[in-house]
């Protein structure tokens, strides 16, 4: 009887021994396969351990559109439909398939069911790692993003004014704050050669990248066509012209911009809304004047014209162009901030220095929204005319 069992004792300790085998393959395989920093990379030693640790003639990854990898194979594998062949699906973490892990047996050489619980094991540790994978992937791609959008922030920053040009009896304040890393809106103060200064804000279509990408554009344009010193209406046909003939989606990303020109030596300032909100004229003889919009927004419709206004700009008096962050504020649901209270704030506000201005209006904001996060681009820009006692000190 004794020796009639031990050959079947014999047997079950070498497959107990073979299964030992293979799941220490199996662990090991998993280790490395885990240890790859790439999905493909990934890919490829799972190919490779299969083929080498079963010794199979080949095996394949399949490309599936949930897995935006071509098909890789290693050794020899029939054509699709792989007659003949086992298939071992990878699972993503909702349960729908990434690809399949195709292994084809030599021909004499069936696969056994140790074999297939290997390659299930296997398949089910490279779906994890190849998730793992693509994670890494992503955090290194979006890590690049960052960095990217970062120097944009910076360079975008670089140029808004720098420092405000030496205005006598007038100064002068810029402030911006996009709400993601670049954003639409867009303030300059440009010397002319006539020794008049022009004065912009304007405000992108849309928010982010696209929009800071369109907001550059049109600060080259404006830059260049200003520099000829045409009539303030003249250069908002031209900018409108300009910006029409870039196409659609240029089109689509129209601008609406406040325009002001400043004659330091005659006190005049003449004015061109194309479409913006309308700006704030504020002195002790006339209250709050508002400048409404004397034309469409720019690069909206072609062969536009647009009306200018020169409101008298006494001593003491203060002016406030600013993008609609400003007024589109809520707090709660539906209590918005509006373009009422920003300009009885500004109306009120007790600073006498523009940049105290600009301080005093971004707090105000930021207590009515209580500190919720920003949703829109925030520009101003604010000119103050000194009072006569000042000007002739």
């Amino acid at each position: 009887m004794a020796r009639i069992s031990l050959p079947a004792e014999e047997s079950a300790t070498i497959a107990l021994q073979q299964q030992v085998a293979r799941l220490q393959a199996l662990l090991e395989a998993s280790r490395q396969v885990h240890a790859a920093l790439t999905l493909e990379d990934a890919m490829r030693l799972v190919l490779r351990i299969s083929v080498r640790e079963l010794e199979v003639a080949g095996a394949l990854f399949t490309n599936t559109s949930l897995f935006a990898m071509p098909a890789m194979s290693y050794g020899d594998v029939p054509p699709e439909p792989w007659t003949g062949c086992s298939r071992f699906p990878l699972y993503d973490k909702e349960g729908q398939v990434m690809t399949e892990l195709v292994v084809a047996p030599h021909p004499d050489h069936a696969l056994t069911l140790y074999e297939e619980d290997f390659l299930e094991g296997l398949a089910l540790q490279a779906a994890i790692a190849f998730e793992n994978a693509r994670y890494h992937e992503r955090n290194v791609e979006w890590a690049r993003v960052e960095q990217d959008l970062a120097a944009a922030r910076v360079v975008q920053r670089s140029l808004l004014p720098q420092a405000m040009p030496d205005l006598p009896g007038y100064s002068a304040a810029v402030r911006s704050s996009p709400c993601y890393e670049v954003g639409g809106d867009y303030a300059d103060i440009l010397s002319l050669p006539s020794g008049k200064q022009i004065m912009v804000v304007a405000d992108v279509a849309g928010k982010g990248l696209a929009s800071a990408i369109m907001s550059t554009s049109f600060r080259s344009a404006f830059r260049a066509i200003a520099a000829t010193d045409l009539p303030l209406a003249e250069i908002a046909v031209r900018l409108n012209q300009e910006h029409w003939g870039e196409g659609l989606e240029a089109r689509r990303r129209y601008v609406t911009a406040i325009f002001l020109k400043l004659d330091i030596a005659t006190h005049q300032i003449e004015i061109v809304n194309a479409g913006h909100h309308p700006g704030f004229l504020v002195d002790d003889r006339n209250g709050a004047q508002l400048i409404e919009a004397g034309g469409t927004p720019l690069g909206l419709l072609p062969n536009q014209t647009y009306v200018s206004s020169t409101p008298e700009f006494r001593p003491g008096a203060r002016l406030l162009f600013y993008t609609d962050g400003l007024t589109e504020v809520f707090r709660g649901d539906d209590d918005e901030y509006g373009l009422a209270r920003l300009l009885d704030e500004f109306s009120q506000c007790p600073e006498t220095e523009c940049s105290g201005i600009l301080d005093w209006l971004w707090r105000k904001v930021g207590e009515f929204s209580g500190g919720s996060e920003q949703q829109d681009d925030m520009t101003a820009l604010v000119l103050c005319r000194k009072p006569a006692a000042a000007e002739g000190a």
